[in-house]
C-alpha cells in the first residue's frame, strides 16, 4: 500500500506531491497539534539511508493513501502499462533527438531501470547505415566523471548535425559551475549555438581544438538526480536553466512497488529468455526478489540479472550464493 503526501515535512523540509511505500497510517502527535505517517524510503532518494521515516502532518487529510477518498488505486496491471507508457515516450524522444526533431533531453529516474539500454537502443537503430558502411557512429555515450574541459572537447568532436551526446551517469557536470554553463551554451534555444573556451590552454592547443565553434548536435542527459528534490539553492538555478532549454522526462518509478513491477514489465517482455529458464524458474527467481527486496543490495533489473546468472552457474546453492554476494549485511 502506497500513501501520498500532499503536504507535509521531515526535520523541517517540506515534503510535497511525493508517493511512498506505507509502513504505518496516520498516527496523532502526543501533546502537540498533527500527526504522522510512517513511510519506506526508496534507495535513490537523498533519505534513503535512514530507511524508514516519520512524515509530519497538519492534518489526516495531508497523506491520501491509495485506494481511499478521491483517490483510485491503480492495480498492479495498470501501473505496469503506465510505466511502459512512460519508457515509449523515452524511446520516442531518444529518436526525436537523434532526428533533430528535438535538441535535447533529460531523463531522471532511479539506477537499474533501463534507462540508458532503451536510449541506446534508439540510436543504435538510426545509425545501422554507419555500422553496415564501417563508418563511426554518429553518437557516443559518455559515462563517468568528466572534467569542463574534457566536456568541450567532447561536444567539438561531435558538434556537427545529426551527432548526439549521451551523458550517461555523469551527475558531477551538475555541480561544476563552468561545465554547467557550458552545457547551457550548447543547450540554448537560438538559432545559433556558439560555444566558447574564453581563457588560455596548451591542451586545447595541442589538439587543435578552437577557442570557439558552433555547435549544432543533440544532447541527451541521463541521471539518477530527482532535480525536484535537489536542496542547494545555487545548484536549483543551474537545474531550472537547463529544464528550461530542453525537454525533461521524469520516469516517475518512485516506490519499491513500481521498481518490482518495472521488473515483471521486463522479464515478461523477455529479458530473461537467454537464460532458457522454464517458467517455474522464472517465478522462482521473480517470488525470491520480491520477498527479499528490502534485503537486496539494489532492487534492478540489473540485481535480476545478477541473480539469474547465479541460478544458471549452480543451480542447487544460488540462494545461499544471492545471500552472500547480493544481501545487504545486518538487515
Amino acid at each position: 500500500m502506497q500513501v501520498h503526501i500532499k503536504q507535509g515535512s521531515y526535520r523541517g523540509e517540506a515534503i510535497e506531491g511525493q508517493t511512498f511505500d506505507l509502513v504505518k497510517s496516520y498516527q496523532a502527535h502526543s501533546g502537540k497539534p498533527g500527526g504522522f505517517v510512517t513511510v519506506d524510503i526508496p534507495k535513490d532518494h537523498k533519505w534513503a539511508h535512514y530507511g524508514r521515516i516519520r512524515v509530519n502532518l497538519e492534518k489526516p487529510e495531508d497523506a491520501q493513501i491509495e485506494g481511499t477518498g478521491n483517490t483510485k488505486a491503480q492495480s498492479d496491471e495498470e501501473r505496469i502499462e503506465h510505466i511502459r507508457s512512460r519508457f515509449a515516450i523515452l524511446d520516442q524522444m531518444a529518436s526525436a533527438v537523434a532526428s533533430q526533431k528535438v535538441r535535447a533531453m533529460i531523463v531522471s529516474g532511479p539506477p537499474g531501470i533501463g534507462k540508458s539500454f532503451g536510449v541506446e537502443q534508439q540510436l543504435a537503430k538510426l545509425n545501422m547505415f554507419e555500422d553496415v558502411a564501417g563508418r563511426s557512429r554518429k553518437f557516443e555515450v559518455v559515462k563517468g566523471a568528466m572534467s569542463a574541459i574534457g566536456l568541450y572537447k567532447k561536444m567539438y568532436e561531435h558538434k556537427d548535425k545529426g551527432h548526439v551526446i549521451v551523458f550517461d551517469d555523469c551527475d558531477a557536470i551538475l555541480y561544476d559551475d563552468l561545465a554547467l554553463n557550458l552545457l547551457k551554451a550548447a543547450l540554448d534555444s537560438g538559432r545559433r549555438r556558439t560555444i566558447h573556451w574564453n581563457t588560455e590552454s596548451r591542451v586545447l592547443y595541442n589538439e587543435g581544438v578552437p577557442n570557439q565553434f558552433e555547435f549544432d548536435a543533440g544532447i541527451i542527459f541521463i541521471t539518477n538526480v530527482k532535480f525536484e528534490l535537489v536542496k542547494s539553492k545555487k545548484l536549483q538555478g543551474h537545474l531550472e536553466a537547463l529544464q528550461s532549454r530542453c525537454h525533461y522526462l521524469d520516469l516517475s518509478i518512485d516506490s519499491v512497488r513500481d521498481r518490482m513491477l518495472r521488473i515483471h514489465q521486463i522479464t515478461s517482455d523477455g529479458m530473461l529468455n537467454k537464460y532458457g529458464m522454464a517458467p517455474l524458474l522464472k517465478d522462482e527467481l521473480l517470488d525470491y526478489i520480491a520477498d527479499n527486496k528490502n534485503r537486496l543490495r539494489e532492487l534492478s533489473l540489473r540485481m535480476v540479472l545478477k541473480i539469474a546468472d547465479l541460478m544458471v552457474m549452480d543451480s542447487k546453492n544460488w540462494r545461499a550464493l544471492a545471500e552472500a554476494t547480493c544481501m545487504r549485511r545486518g538487515i
